[in-house]
Parts: C-alpha cells; structure tokens; sequence
C-alpha cells in the first residue's frame, strides 16, 4: 500500500517561507503525476499544485500562483512545495497525493501562518 509521509510545516509569520516535503513508498512514483493539497479549518481539501512525472510541466491554483513552487527528485521518491511570502490564509494541513489517481492520504504537514 502507497504511503504518504509529508513534513516541514510549522509556525510562520507573514511574509515568511516553509519547504514542505513528501516521500512516497511507491514503485511508480517516477511515472505518476504528482500534487500537493491542502486542508482549512472547516474546509475541503483542494488542489494547490501539480507537477508531471519529469517535471516538464507543473500547474498553480490561482491563490497560490507566484509565491509557491513545486519539484520533484524521483531518485528520492520525494516532491517538495516551496513556499513563499506565506499569508494567513494559507494555513491548512498539506498533504501530497498521486493527480488523477487519489490513494490512501498520509497524515499530512500542518502550516500555520500568524498575522
């Protein structure tokens, strides 16, 4: 069974940066398109990013467009999100899952953002 292991949240003040991580216990992670969700209080998870298996092509929900980055090490079965000039209302739980094909979801990272 694919598990999902996320780490690198925390406290943040505005303004500032996180880098979250995931490692994935899976055979065909350098063949799977990639994503990172996240997770508000009282809210659905949503899509925040994706990147393609090589990392030719990676997509932005529009509210984090600029300020986060997504990449990927397939030697290390991890994908990574950047994240930068981080506001209150980014704070959530991330999480990273497969695009297109949602498996069992890992406990996820918590972000918190202090105004």
């Amino acid at each position: 069974q694919v598990q999902f292991v996320e780490s690198g949240g925390g406290l943040v003040q505005f303004g500032g940066s996180l880098r979250l991580s995931c490692v994935a216990s899976s055979s065909d992670f350098g063949g799977v398109t990639m994503g990172w969700y996240r997770q508000a209080p009282g809210k659905q998870r949503v899509e925040v990013a994706s990147i393609t298996p090589r990392g030719g092509v990676t997509l932005y929900a529009d509210s984090v467009k600029g300020r986060f980055t997504i990449s990927r090490d397939n030697a290390k079965n991890t994908v990574y999100l950047q994240m930068n000039s981080l506001q209150p209302n980014d704070t959530a739980v991330y999480y990273c899952n497969v695009k297109h094909d949602i498996r069992s979801w890992g406990q996820g990272t918590q972000v918190t953002v202090s105004s």
